[in-house]
């Protein structure tokens, strides 16, 4: 194992792929950068009780070699000891990250966790730990990303400057605007896994590695979409639930559209690809003025099967480069 436990990206690798309700942890909300753009939370208990979310959990123990290290020596496992996580991010664009000196987002986690263990197998490694306000953060040797646990059942993870921000915001009250945290307590009470982005996707700064999808990343249909929100709720059928809002009631009638064609062009590829025309025939789409409603059904058996193979990513971004 190495430091780079430590980073942002390799804890956000390790918790949010457990892919899957309740409302989000309040105490986790109000460590939320006031001016936080993009929000994205995960009930971890409850993808334990889905075989979906087993399917996840297991995909990713078996393939994250990082986790299965940092079990080995500490002991901690996401998948067992992290029960909520919540994301959220201010930085909208590559250009505004590096503005705010790499300030990449906050990784909050409810869980059981053991400081001291984790702690010592990470300065073995080559991480080092400042004291912050009383609070211990781990850091990895450049001093740029931490990990800190306010209590043993709470930590905070991130650029250093969110996370020390965040141990900042620890006694006080709610941070964000009212309008957002009415809607998280919406996504989050319906939903096992949610996320809500108050601005355009299109202006996202996309993780490394990210698949590019032309209509997002750059000019298409969904160009138009002003800020969006959906969430995933597990089960025998699992639901995914998606709202976006464009500019007017015409560009929101374009992106269904833009939909349809693709679910229909799916359908006709069905001898091809059962599971994907079986998931396009479930595509439920309504628009109400600047609002676009969309709702997907699978049962989790060809869920699966859907979200297994590299092959389909490619296919959507061909046929949507072709609108």
């Amino acid at each position: 194992m190495n430091a780079r436990i430590l980073t942002t990206a390799t804890l956000a690798l390790a918790i949010t792929a457990v892919l899957p309700a309740k409302a989000a942890d309040p105490q986790l909300l109000n460590l939320v950068m006031p001016d936080a753009k993009v929000l994205a939370g995960v009930n971890v208990d409850q993808a334990k009780t889905s075989p979906f979310g087993q399917y996840v959990l297991s995909q990713m123990q078996s393939q994250n070699q990082e986790m299965q290290k940092l079990e080995a020596l500490t002991g901690f496992d996401p998948t067992r000891d992290v029960h909520e996580l919540l994301v959220a991010t201010n930085a909208v664009s590559a250009a505004t990250a590096d503005a705010a000196n790499n300030q990449t987002g906050l990784f909050l986690a409810r869980g059981n966790f053991d400081a001291a263990k984790i702690t010592a197998a990470a300065t073995a490694d080559n991480g080092i730990t400042e004291t912050y306000k009383g609070v211990t953060i781990i850091e990895d040797p450049k001093a740029t990303h931490g990990v800190a646990f306010l209590n043993a059942t709470l930590a905070v993870a991130g650029d250093l400057a969110n996370v020390k921000a965040a141990i900042d915001r620890q006694n006080g009250g709610p941070s964000i605007p009212a309008a957002l945290a009415v809607q998280v307590n919406h996504w989050s009470s319906t939903e096992d896994a949610w996320a809500i982005s108050t601005v355009s996707p299109a202006s996202l700064h996309a993780p490394a590695g990210a698949p590019n999808v032309p209509g997002l990343n750059g000019a298409g249909t969904f160009q138009t979409i002003q800020s969006a929100a959906g969430g995933v709720k597990f089960g025998a059928m699992v639901v995914v639930t998606a709202q976006a809002t464009a500019d007017n009631a015409q560009d929101a009638q374009q992106m269904g559209d833009a939909l349809k064609m693709l679910a229909m062009l799916a359908q006709m590829q069905a001898a091809k690809d059962p599971a994907a025309a079986a998931l396009a025939q479930s595509l439920q789409i309504t628009n109400s003025g600047s609002t676009l409603n969309v709702s997907i059904s699978l049962p989790e058996d060809q869920l699966q099967q859907v979200v297994k193979p590299k092959a389909n990513v490619r296919r959507a971004e061909k046929a949507i480069k072709q609108m």
